[in-house]
Order: structure tokens, then sequence, then C-alpha cells
């Protein structure tokens, strides 16, 4: 078709509008991607950023930077004067930019599973002016999934338990693997399951997991643990996709589908007749091959002629029926037993009773062999009774005792002495009858509890035992006594018929009817004018006055003789005494005091007056005995010669020893001096007393008598000295004689020599050293007026 040059022109009219339209929805669309910017001074018209959407695979292996994408901006004319910038989540260290370009690259791998997406920022900056042509604007960087990840059982491994014999089908466990890849993209994180072992016991299913039985009737007691491996792979299973694996370990569980069984038909057990009440004769237990509950069992005795000689219980750890004694075996009445026994599970399922009755029976036979049984007694407590005026030789009762074995050997009886110490009672050997063996005394002893021996004269080992009570009958044997010790006081001001005292009485029989006692007084005493006596009918009786007054004076204390009868018979009586103290009351009839030796003492000082005075006297005796006895330990023989101190020692060599004690010296010179004076020594435990007398002397007579009978008297008073020391040695004996250079050191003559020691403190010492301070002070100014 030919154009003419009219027709020409209005289609290049019409492709020109075309074209303006084009370009003005393409800036429309473009213009309506970015926000206004207005530059200070004046304002600028609308102009926009121009970039792809941006994805990064993961994972990039290459050795060149990752191309991201570009930015661009319409205000860029390519002459290098717009320059970009990228800041924000990895900006430099992951993603660069090219500031010419604006071409943006990935400097290092990239996981998705790490971080997802970055979020950056970029801005055009003018490059002479550094300042921003177009507004800074985010944008976000998506990282797209590979499958890089395979499935990952976080819960493995697994166990788990099924009941044996379940169904098929029946649901085990259910296990679950994670895939960390994208499930929104891609088919990298959708798994499918899949069994590597465990078949054909066991199924999975592939989308969920869910593992179940693929066998019927699995028995437990045949295998009862499987292993199981799963497998997880995504990509749903197909060729190029990751995979995990677990394993899951399933334990049957038992139920009760094996019922009992006893392994034998019948058992034989053979038991002394001498086995206790309640000992184990036998164990037995029916096989069962379950566990737990499903093999508890109960066991019991259906029949046999031994039902009520045994019984049986079960044993909860062992699940054995123990087979024990209810009654004493006797193999002379019995020689065995046959019990029936039934052994039957607790707890049956249902669902397995076709397999047959859960339950079994055996047959026990028990043998009792004979034993050689001691005695036996006729009664197990014998009850005897005797009075306490029996006399020796009195029988009392009969025991008797038999040999149960069949040999029946004859038995001989004695009594057990640790049961009959004081040996009261005697048993004839062969007849066993039980006498009197000495007197017996209720009130001693009420009753004796013996035991008796009976031994098999075959074979004396063995001994039975008969227990014997013997109980002792009461006669009226004890008279009455005062129920207890009274102390009786009647007041001197007391009235005619005031009643003082109420006694009562004691009787060590014990009468069937209980004690009745009568009180009167002596003949002697009933017509005595100042007490009588009332029988109150009540085993007891009241002490009446009978006078007006009374007085310490002239009799403090009154003996009442009262006369006690029982109901005995025959009756016992007694003759008991009553003190009565006559004493002082007060206004209430309190008794105040009871001694009749008040009335001597002054009446100006009491008790608590003399006491003081008295402990005041012994206070300053004990002083002055004091004082003489620290003179005379301080006094020591000064016996010298103005020349020197000759002594000769006289030593025995016959001591066992004793140190330097033992020698000890004569004065040889002292005793020489004829004209002593004789100091009688004084004994240390006793007290010293203070003698003003003059010593005796004695007569010019020869050396050897006075040594002799000097030595002889210091000897004697030695030996009776208690303080002496306690071995065998001569004494020093140095007297001062007449003319002794040291003169007298006694302190008793001080008061009448001029002695040069000063006793002026005891003027200090108070009234009580009035005495000697006068004897001992050097003036009239230390006594006491």
């Amino acid at each position: 078709m030919k154009l003419g040059k009219v027709e020409f022109c209005h289609f290049l009219q019409i492709l020109a509008l075309l074209l303006c339209l084009s370009g003005m929805n393409q800036a429309e669309l473009t213009r309506s991607r970015s926000k206004p910017y207005f530059q200070s001074g004046r304002t600028r018209t609308k102009r926009s950023w121009v970039w792809n959407q941006f994805f990064v695979l993961e994972e990039y292996m290459g050795t060149d930077p990752l191309y991201v994408g570009k930015l661009h901006s319409d205000v860029d004319k390519g002459d290098g004067s717009i320059k970009y910038i990228l800041s924000g989540e990895g900006a430099s260290s992951i993603f660069i930019i090219d500031e010419n370009t604006g071409d943006i690259h990935a400097t290092k791998r990239l996981d998705r599973e790490e971080q997802a997406y970055y979020t950056l920022r970029a801005q055009a900056l003018d490059r002479l002016t550094n300042k921003p042509v177009e507004p800074e604007s985010e944008f976000v960087i998506k990282i797209q999934d590979i499958n890089d990840n395979e499935p990952k059982f976080l819960d493995g491994p697994y166990t788990a338990g099924v009941p044996e014999m379940s169904p098929v089908g029946t649901s085990v466990v259910q296990v679950t693997a994670t895939d960390a890849d994208d499930p929104t993209y891609g088919n990298s994180a959708r798994v499918v399951y899949s069994i590597l072992q465990g078949q054909p016991y066991f199924s999975v299913e592939p989308k969920t997991g869910v593992i179940k039985t693929a066998l019927p009737n699995m028995d437990r007691e045949a295998k009862d643990q499987y292993l199981l491996v799963i497998q997880a792979k995504d990509m749903v299973g197909q060729n190029g996709g990751l995979s995990g694996t677990t394993s899951v370990t399933v334990t049957l569980t038992d139920v009760n589908d094996n019922p009992p069984r006893f392994p034998r038909r019948s058992y034989q057990y053979n038991v002394p007749e001498s086995l206790p009440v309640a000992s184990v004769v036998a164990r037995i237990k029916a096989a069962d091959a379950d566990v737990g509950p499903n093999a508890e069992m109960e066991y019991k005795i259906v029949d046999g002629d031994g039902l009520g000689v045994f019984k049986i219980s079960v044993d909860r750890d062992t699940q054995e029926g123990i087979i024990t004694i209810q009654k004493e075996l006797d193999f002379e009445a019995k020689t065995s037993y046959t019990l029936r026994i039934e052994a039957a599970n607790m707890h049956v399922d249902p669902r397995f009773l076709s397999l047959g009755p859960f339950s079994d029976m055996t047959t026990v036979k028990i043998i009792v062999e004979d034993v050689d049984e001691p005695p036996v007694f006729t009664s197990r407590l014998y009850s005897m009774v005797v009075s306490e005026a029996a006399k020796v030789g009195t029988i009392i009762g009969t025991v008797a005792a038999h040999d149960p074995d069949a040999s029946n050997s004859p038995v001989r009886y004695s009594i057990d002495r640790n049961t009959d110490l004081e040996r009261y009672f005697n048993i004839d050997a062969n007849s066993g009858v039980i006498t009197t063996a000495k007197s017996l005394d209720r009130e001693t002893n009420a009753i004796h509890n013996i035991t008796v021996l009976a031994m098999e004269s075959q074979n004396p080992a063995q001994i039975g035992r008969g227990y014997v009570a013997i109980t002792i009958l009461d006669i009226n044997d004890n008279a009455p006594e005062f129920a207890m010790e009274y102390e009786t006081t009647v007041c001197e001001n007391a009235q005619p018929g005031q009643v003082i005292q109420k006694i009562s009485a004691i009787d060590k029989d014990d009468p069937p009817n209980g004690h009745q006692f009568y009180f009167s007084l002596t003949a002697e005493a009933a017509n005595n004018h100042n007490f009588t006596l009332q029988d109150n009918k009540d085993n007891t009786a009241t002490v009446l006055t009978k006078r007006n007054g009374f007085r310490r004076q002239e009799q403090s204390v009154f003996y009442l003789p009262i006369f006690i009868v029982d109901s005995g018979s025959p009756s016992l009586s007694s003759t008991n005494t009553l003190t009565i103290r006559v004493c002082d009351c007060d206004a209430d009839g309190i008794a105040q005091t009871c001694n009749a030796e008040a009335y001597i003492l002054p009446a100006g000082l009491s008790t608590g007056a003399l006491i003081a005075i008295l402990a005041c006297v012994l206070t300053l005796l004990v002083l002055v005995l004091l004082i003489v006895t620290m003179r005379r330990r301080k006094k020591e023989p000064l016996i010298f010669d103005e020349e020197r101190d000759i002594r000769e020692n006289i030593v025995r060599y016959d001591d066992e020893g004793g140190g330097e004690e033992d020698t000890e010296a004569f004065d040889m010179a002292a005793l020489r001096n004829l004209n002593i004076m004789r100091d009688t020594k004084t004994r240390r435990d006793v007290t010293p007393e203070i003698q003003f007398l003059s010593r005796p002397t004695f007569k010019s007579i020869p050396d050897n008598v006075i040594f002799r009978e000097f030595i002889w008297e210091r000897l004697k008073e030695a030996d009776v000295d208690p303080c002496a020391p306690p071995y065998d040695s001569l004494q020093t004996y140095a007297f001062e004689g007449n003319g002794s250079v040291a003169e007298s050191l006694s302190s008793l003559d001080s008061i009448s020599s001029n002695s040069d020691q000063n006793y002026d403190y005891l003027s200090d010492w108070g009234p009580r050293f009035k005495r000697l301070a006068d004897m001992y002070g050097t003036g009239p100014d230390c006594l006491y007026s």
C-alpha cells in the first residue's frame, strides 16, 4: 500500500503522540516511587531513584564478588558528577558499592539460615558540593534459599514401648525431623520419612513420622526389644535431596498372656514332728513367663487332710507359695498329710482367656518323721493350796507326765531349785507327789511358783517342764499392833474429855472376812486418873483426857498401855504402849515446847542467847590454844658452850633407812648437868593446859643413873606418843638443866621475868583476850578495866 505525502504526515503525527503519551506514563510511574526533594534556596521538581529488585543467592562460592544490583538516579548524566553512598547492615563489610556507577556487590558467602535479609540505606551526593541530590532511601536485600541443610531429629534417639500381642497398626511413637531451609521456597524443607531398619515388624507414616506395628502377635517372651532406624529426606524424597536418620528402641511391654503352671504334678517333703508351730515346711512355685503384676499369684489349699494343720501364703518378692505349720505335729497320731494346692494369677486379661485357665493344681505330700520328744505333763499349770500351819512332810498335790513316744519310757520328777531357792518343797521322783520340806509363812510369801522337771529314764537329756502354783492359806498367827509409831502430846491446859490421839491397828494376817480389832486399856491402867480409851468400833480407838490440867514439872511423860485383840480364831492380842508428852501449848492448842528442863533455865535467857554464849566461850578457848601452840613451836633448845658446841652422835645402823632424819644427837654436856629440871612431855594430840607450877627437880645422882633414867623415860613417852614418827629411832633429848646458858624459853614465866618479848598486842584483840593481856602485858595501860 502506498501512502501519499498527506497520509504519511498524519502517520508521523500519530506516532509522535503515542511516543509522548508513553513517555509521560513512564515518567509518572517513575516519579510515583520517589519522594519529593526540596533543595534549600529554590524549589526543584520531583526526581526519582531507579534500581532493580535485589535478591542474592546464598552459599555463593565464586572467586569474584557477587553482583547484587545497581543504584541509579535520573539526575546522574553519566559524567561522574554524582557519587553513591551505601550504609546499614553489612555495608562495607559484606556489601560494597561502586560510587561512580552505583553497582552493589557481595564480598562474602551468605547463609540464609543465619540471616534471611539485610536492610540498607542508599544516598546520591553531588561530588563537588558533597550535598545530596536525592533523599536517603531504604531498601532490603533478601537472601535466596538453596537446599543446603539436611533434616535433623532434634529429640532422637527415641525409646518407646508397645504392649506385646498388639494388633497391626498400633501406634508406637511419632518422630519429627526439622529442616533449617526455607519452607516457603521450593521443596528444600519438605521432609518425608521412611524406615531403614525394623521391617517387617514396624512401619512409619511418610508424612507424619508415626511409627506403627506391622506384624500381629509379637510375643515379648520370644523377643522383647527392637531397634529401628528411621530416615527423613527433604525435597519430598526426590533424588538429590538431603537426609538424616535416628534410632528408635521399641520395647514390648508385658501382658498377662501366659497362665501359671507347676513344673511338677506332685511334691513330697519330710518334716520332723518336733518342728515348732509357724515353721516353714516347704516352698513351691508355679512358673509364669509374665513379669510384674501379670505374674502375681495367689496360692490356696483346696483339698486334702491337712487343711487345719497347714496353711499356705505367698512371698510377694519371689511369688513362691510358702507352706507353714498351724498346729503341732504328732507322729504317734498321724504320720502323713496330703494337700491339693492351686496357683492362680491375680490379674487376668480377658483378651487371652482363650489361651486356657490362668490357674494350675499340684499335690503336696508331707511325711511326719518320728522324734524322741521330752515328757509331756497332763496339765500346763497345776494349782495347789496348803495351810501355813502345815507340818513338814504334808502332801500338797501330785503332778503327772508321760513320754509321748511309742517307747513310753518311764519318767522321773524333780524340782527346779532355781524356782525354789529356800527348798520349801520336795517331790517324789517316781510318783510326782509334792510335799512340804520346811515350815511355811504366808506373811513371807503367799504364793510359790515352782517348776517341776520330768526326765526320761532312758534318755535324761529329754526334759519336760511343768508349772505349779502353790497358794499358802492364812492362819491367825500374828497379833495386832499399832499401825504406826504415834507421837502423842497433851497440853498443860487440857480439859477433861479432850481427844488427844486417834489410834488404829494393823495385822499381818489376812482373814477371809477382813480385820476386826477391839481396843481397851490394860487392867492396871483402867483406873488411872489421867486418860481413858474409847473403842470406836471401826478398827480405831480414841484417847481422851480424864482430868483438868497437867504440869510438866510434876510429870512430863505418861505411858498408857493399850490392849488390842483381833477377831481371828483363835484370837490373838497384844499390849502396845502409847507415849504421851506434856507440852506447853498456845491459844490454838498447838504444842510449843515439851521439855521439862525449860523451867530450870533463867527467865531472862533464851535458848538462842545460851547458844551464842557457848559459841563465844568455845571461840576464846580455840584462840588461846592456838597461841600457846604457836609459841611452843617457836621454842628451840639452845645449849651453848662458849668455845664450841660438842655433840656426840648415837646412830643405829640396823634401820631400813629414812635419810638424815634417822641420825639424831644427844647433848652430852646437858645430860651431865646434875641440876636439871624434868619437863613432862606434852602429847601433841591433846590440847595443852597453861600451868604456872614450878617444875620438880632431880637430886644429885651419878651421871650414869641420870642418863639411863632420862633416856628410859623419853623412850616410854615416844612409845605412847600418837604423833611419833612411824619408825624406830633414838630421839634428840637436850634439856636445859640448872644454869643453862640459854636459860628458860618458856613463855609461861614471862609475866614474872624481864622478858624482852612484847605482848602488848593482846590488848588490841578486845575484851575476850583481857585475861591474856593482864598476864602478858607490860603496863597498866594495856589492861581492861
